[in-house]
């Protein structure tokens, strides 16, 4: 392209084809699994992460809350496990798997339609 004063103008390539706010299927899907692999604990969405977040923004932003939450569980299971000795860790362990478990579901179902989902009580670990 060309303006009017004879400069050759170039397209800006950090401008996407996709609609801000948008995402690919690839960029959905990756997302969706980086939250699902949560349910192997934090390696799951540890090596997702790592391998896709430099080639996908929401994988990106959506694995590292995803590591964030299944560290926060991890600490809160053994915060859970260590009560258990004066017996209300019996009790807060189901409720704390329990809750892993429905916000992960809720979580992928929002990574699958593309939209940004953080976790309501997690640690920000992982900037």
């Amino acid at each position: 392209m060309s303006d009017t004063s004879g400069q050759q103008q170039t397209p800006d390539s950090t401008q996407s084809s996709v609609a801000p706010g948008a995402s690919s299927k690839d960029e959905r899907t990756w997302a969706m699994l980086c939250h699902l692999a949560g349910l192997l604990g934090f390696l799951g969405p540890l090596i997702i992460w790592l391998i896709k977040k430099d080639e996908y923004r929401l994988v990106d932003d959506q694995g590292k809350e995803s590591l964030n939450f299944q560290i926060t569980i991890l600490i809160a299971i053994m915060i859970s496990f260590a009560l258990c000795f004066v017996l209300i860790g019996f009790l807060l362990l189901p409720l704390v798997c329990l809750a892993d478990l429905i916000l992960i579901i809720i979580a992928t179902m929002k990574a699958n339609s593309g939209e940004v989902y953080r976790y309501p009580f997690a640690l920000r670990l992982i900037k």
